[in-house]
């Protein structure tokens, strides 16, 4: 789905908590990976200047989890290191989104490249 807007924040948001709750994750894990999705969305649309997401149900044997990729064409991140540190900003904020994400999930990935854009994959586990 295209994160163009402010809207569309809200629309991944709704689209992630109702496939959390398809999947069966606790009323925590589903506000844990809905955060997550939201910081990830405003980020793609924000820095990015919009991009997409994909939502993905995973089933390895008795483990069923969520996997979402944010994709944007943006400026890229020069840093990915110094992006994840909690206080390091360039948009005015606490510094604390990308480092808050990755404690939200269980697996977090993050590709950038400067003038070609991110790529943030995150995955929550049941």
């Amino acid at each position: 789905m295209s994160i163009n807007t402010s809207a569309d924040v809200v629309l991944v948001r709704q689209a992630v908590r109702q496939f959390a709750v398809e999947l069966g994750f606790s009323l925590i894990d589903q506000t844990k990976i809905v955060t997550a999705a939201s910081e990830l969305a405003r980020n793609t649309l924000d820095y990015g200047g919009g991009g997409t997401v994909k939502l993905e149900a995973l089933d390895e044997g008795i483990r069923r989890g969520l996997r979402l990729t944010f994709e944007d064409s943006g400026p890229g991140i020069p840093n990915i290191d110094l992006a994840l540190k909690d206080g390091f900003t360039t948009g005015g904020g606490l510094g604390m989104g990308l480092s808050g994400t990755k404690r939200l999930v269980n697996e977090f990935n993050i590709v950038s490249h400067v003038g070609e854009g991110t790529c943030v994959t995150i995955t929550k586990w049941k």
